[in-house]
């Protein structure tokens, strides 16, 4: 079968939202058209996306893996559209993916400089699908965290983001200027791969709330400073390796990127 891109937008939005109603206003379409389009959208599938009561709105199973290809789905057909647009143009185009707390801006405004004629523009690479933006065309460069998928891609070693925790201000272990894993022995953790929070915001919130303990990268705790949350060096945690990522094949203007990037990148430059 051929699948319904609007249909599936619409999805995706209910999917987000959780809710028939927000779904269609951002979709700007009445309501009662959008639960008719989900129930088609379902036949056409011939499989139950979501679960409705007259107060909420959930997800089935086949409802969650479909939302998750649905984001690089739709991702990947804005980008084409967006590629055939510039070459109609005749615009060059750079776009980098960077995961939380690994900053590129030095970067793009030096290459800028170097190449007033190419637009650049940036893309969030989220932490369950760190290579997806290479993979669906949003992205030709992407600044990442090990570990993700490598198949395909060239992958350049740039440096090392060492561990932190992350723990509620009033935590005992706060009051400690650094930690080792031995030290989290009987304490709760936050169990990410469980709860699968979409954003780093949520996590941080439910640590703040007592939901758990997360030891994160540096970078990433330092993106997110609040005072109810401290962030305390854990010496013996493995840390993550930072790279960056490109098709194996990577073409001039992408080439010339890098030859700016990284030198910078691995002198410190953030």
């Amino acid at each position: 079968m051929d699948l319904d891109l609007r249909k599936l937008r619409y999805f995706a939005a209910v999917a987000e939202h959780r809710n028939f109603g927000r779904a269609a206003q951002q979709l700007y379409i009445a309501q009662p058209v959008l639960s008719r389009q989900i129930k088609a959208f379902e036949r056409e599938l011939d499989c139950t996306l979501l679960l409705r009561t007259t107060r909420t709105v959930e997800l089935t199973a086949a409802g969650h893996q479909l939302y998750e290809e649905a984001q690089g789905i739709l991702a990947a057909v804005d980008a084409a559209v967006r590629r055939v647009h510039n070459a109609d143009r005749g615009v060059r185009r750079l776009v980098v993916a960077f995961s939380v707390g690994l900053h590129v801006s030095e970067i793009l405004r030096e290459f800028s400089t170097r190449h007033p004629d190419v637009e650049t523009d940036v893309v969030p690479a989220r932490w369950w699908e760190r290579d997806a933006p290479l993979r669906d065309g949003r992205a030709q460069i992407a600044y990442l965290r090990r570990p993700f998928d490598e198949t395909g891609l060239r992958v350049i070693p740039i440096g090392h983001d060492p561990g932190v925790a992350c723990l509620p201000a009033a935590h005992p272990l706060a009051a400690r200027p650094e930690l080792t894993l031995a030290d989290f022995d009987g304490e709760r953790m936050l169990d990410i791969a469980a709860r699968r929070t979409p954003s780093l915001e949520e996590k941080f919130e439910l640590i703040a709330s007592g939901h758990g303990l997360l030891i994160v990268p540096r970078s990433v705790a330092r993106a997110y400073v609040r005072p109810d949350l401290v962030h305390r060096p854990v010496i013996d945690a493995p840390g993550s390796e930072t790279c960056l990522a490109v098709a194996a094949d990577p073409a001039k203007l992408v080439r010339e990127f890098l030859d700016l990037a990284i030198p910078a990148l691995r002198n410190g430059v953030r």
